[in-house]
């Protein structure tokens, strides 16, 4: 990662934090990765010669900055989808200043729905960075999506435990999945489709 990608994304992350500072509605709010965490996928993504990656949760593009860096390195590409055409825009831009939109396809779509209509066992990773609650409501399609050997990764499941209860208990019932959390930012629950 050079240089001026670095110094921009510093600028988002301070910018996210003081736009989420004075935005009082929390479903308004850009809620980024801690840098700590996106450095994680980073390297997670490159590790994994990860191909085909889907975000739910673009908000500004803070995230899909540091994915659409790695799958740079991996030659792969990135779906990021969020329901708000606005933070679509806004992060269509950032990807634009940050040269990597050739990486990117970014969707406007609810979550939910995309992944009921995604094709089976094609993503590498799915990272979900999104309305928490509604999870749960998603499944089976957030493992259905995943080939064998694919990672689904949840953020916020150390800072917002109630919230994510639920999908660590369909993730835990699930024999098709072997999972950890992985204490980094505000928590990640890393877990692997087996390959049976």
């Amino acid at each position: 990662m050079d240089g001026s990608l670095t110094t921009l994304l510093g600028r988002l992350h301070e910018d996210g934090l003081r736009y989420d500072a004075a935005e009082p509605d929390r479903r308004l709010r850009r809620r980024n990765l801690e840098p700590e965490a996106a450095r994680f996928l980073w390297v997670i993504l490159q590790a994994l010669c990860a191909r085909t990656v889907v975000e739910i949760g673009t908000s500004n593009g803070y995230s899909t900055i540091w994915l659409a860096d790695a799958l740079r390195v991996t030659g792969g590409r990135l779906v990021s989808v969020d329901v708000d055409a606005d933070v679509q825009r806004e992060a269509s831009a950032n990807l634009a200043e940050a040269g990597l939109e050739t990486y990117v396809e970014l969707r406007t779509d609810d979550g939910g729905r995309f992944l009921a209509v995604a094709a089976s066992e094609t993503v590498d990773v799915l990272f979900l960075d999104s309305e928490r609650p509604e999870y749960p409501d998603w499944w089976p399609h957030p493992i259905r999506v995943l080939r064998p050997g694919g990672l689904l990764v949840m953020d916020n499941v150390l800072s917002h435990p109630d919230e994510v209860a639920s999908s660590l208990s369909l993730v835990e019932a699930d024999g098709r999945l072997a999972s950890t959390i992985v204490p980094v930012g505000k928590g990640q629950l890393l877990a692997v489709k087996l390959d049976r």
